[in-house]
């Protein structure tokens, strides 16, 4: 007699309890609830970090962004840039409602990009030192 098959019925026991379980959570939540998710870029190497700060300068410049910038479209959206240090760029946008963002660069040459569309995303972003480089984008519901 082998023992193999009562632990595989044990283990597909308890899976079947947990999937249940989380089955169970999922119907019990409102309609409405909301959230949102981000996706935060960083450059891995030198090269990548370079890349990235000229697509952000090469932004600005379509733009019309001289150091930093802040756009809201929608309502009830609330945002922060502080820069300190020279040659800094920050660029916050905010497309939707609800939106809280802040972006603080301390040293110099650092550029960072702040994406929010949907509503009620949040994300505070803080840059100490110097060529410091990447982008956040979020969405929420």
């Amino acid at each position: 007699m082998s023992l193999t098959k009562p632990r595989i019925a044990v283990k597909t026991l308890a899976v079947t309890l947990l999937v249940a379980g989380l089955g169970q959570a999922a119907l019990t939540a409102p309609a409405e609830a909301g959230g949102w998710f981000s996706l935060n870029l960083a450059p891995a190497n030198a090269e990548d970090a370079s890349l990235m700060s000229s697509g952000l300068q090469l932004y600005s410049l379509y733009r019309g962004i001289r150091g930093g910038s802040i756009e809201q479209s929608g309502y009830d959206n609330r945002a922060g840039l502080a820069q300190q240090g020279r040659g800094n760029l920050g660029i916050i946008q905010q497309h939707g409602n609800g939106h809280s963002a802040t972006l603080r660069q301390t040293g110099h040459d650092n550029s960072y990009g702040i994406f929010q569309y949907g509503r009620n995303s949040d994300n505070e972003v803080v840059q100490n030192g110097n060529g410091g480089t990447g982008m956040t984008f979020s969405y929420g519901w």
